[in-house]
């Protein structure tokens, strides 16, 4: 029981918008153009945005996590 109380407290997110009850970006597939990358490890100072900033984040804790790269639709 106390594993999955720690595991309902713990936040992903430790930065972005806290003020917020849920963290909601909507971004027009007509501004994306050739492609942007988003963040997924909550740690860019561009959110949402990836700044490369899990980079750093998958060496001091082993994690893999990465951006999610979309493509404009024209390219």
């Amino acid at each position: 029981i106390g594993y999955k109380l720690a595991m309902r407290r713990a936040r992903v997110n430790a930065k972005i918008q806290l003020s917020n009850d849920k963290v909601v970006d909507t971004v027009d597939v007509e501004d994306i153009g050739e492609k942007k990358a988003f963040c997924r490890c909550w740690k860019s100072e561009k959110f949402p945005y990836c700044d490369g900033a899990h980079s750093k984040h998958n060496k001091e804790t082993g994690d893999n996590v990465g951006p999610l790269v979309v493509k404009g639709k024209h390219h």
